[in-house]
């Protein structure tokens, strides 16, 4: 009897630093000894770059483009510390569904039994989540991915896109589909954009993993091709990584969210800039403002 793997969805708005999130996650995976696949299901097919020393590798769509039948080992690239990498690519600009190729890639490595065959831990998807084109649902809808988590930060469209996460998630959830596990809180640089997503989480029945701030470590690491694991591993910025990847790989408890509609959002967010202005313009001060 083939043993069970744990698989996992990353969403996130486009430039939030999904990616970034996902291949720190999995380096830090790696390192403590697990294996670990990434999954890239974003049509950039860039998601596994600095797991490779900044290299792009072929894509599902690619190899099917080229040859009717693949075997999926030909998808299937190592990385840093030996963490394997698919990205399932997209179509050509301007030509056919996007999430084609995160259907299509998933279909590949089931049939091939590759994830039992590779003895994997656990599987991370990278999906986009600011695109409402089904085939991104895919790892929720399915329930491929048992527990998803969201990239977010205090911005409103990063907000935004994490609420209508759950929403998907809700929806589906009666029907087999993925649970939440919680909100990656990205960027957080000082007490009120923590403030922000603490409340957001309150009122939508979640939690924060955990808070990670913008960092020139990251930014150095990824012109260098890799991660913050791997280029600057004794920094404070991987030490944080290394956090967030014990409580991901420890995450047993998902569940449904309580997503705010359009009109609770829009009032939830004014009055937030109302409380940030007046605190800018000193008629009151952060303790007054609980941040």
């Amino acid at each position: 009897m083939a043993r069970k793997f744990k698989q996992i969805a990353i969403y996130g708005k486009g430039g939030i630093g999904k990616s970034t999130t996902t291949s720190n996650i999995s380096a830090a995976l790696v390192e403590a000894g697990y294996t670990v696949l990434q999954f890239g299901c974003d049509p950039k097919s860039d998601s596994t770059n600095t797991l490779r020393d900044g290299k792009y590798i072929p894509t599902v769509l690619d190899l099917l483009r080229a040859k009717p039948k693949v075997d999926a080992h030909e998808a299937i690239f190592r990385g840093f510390k030996g963490v394997y990498c698919v990205e399932a690519g997209g179509p050509a600009p301007g030509v056919g569904c996007a999430g084609r190729g995160i259907i299509t890639a998933v279909e590949l490595l089931k049939q091939q039994n590759i994830f039992h065959e590779l003895d994997i831990d656990i599987v991370i998807y990278d999906v986009l989540g600011d695109v409402v084109c089904g085939g991104f649902a895919v790892p929720i809808r399915e329930g491929i991915a048992r527990h998803v988590f969201t990239v977010s930060s205090s911005d409103f469209m990063a907000i935004y896109a994490a609420n209508n996460l759950m929403k998907g998630i809700q929806k589906y959830s009666n029907t087999g589909g993925a649970l939440f596990g919680g909100i990656i809180a990205n960027s957080i640089n000082n007490t009120y954009q923590r403030s922000i997503i603490d409340d957001f989480a309150t009122h939508t029945a979640t939690q924060v993993v955990e808070y990670v701030p913008r960092s020139i470590t990251v930014t150095q690491s990824e012109l260098g091709g890799k991660t913050a694991i791997e280029a600057q591993p004794e920094s404070v910025q991987a030490d944080i990584y290394r956090s967030l990847a014990r409580k991901i790989i420890e995450h047993t408890e998902s569940k449904v969210p309580a997503p705010l509609d359009i009109d609770a959002l829009r009032e939830w967010s004014a009055q937030w800039a109302n409380q940030l202005l007046a605190i800018e313009s000193g008629e009151i001060r952060g303790a007054q403002a609980g941040i």
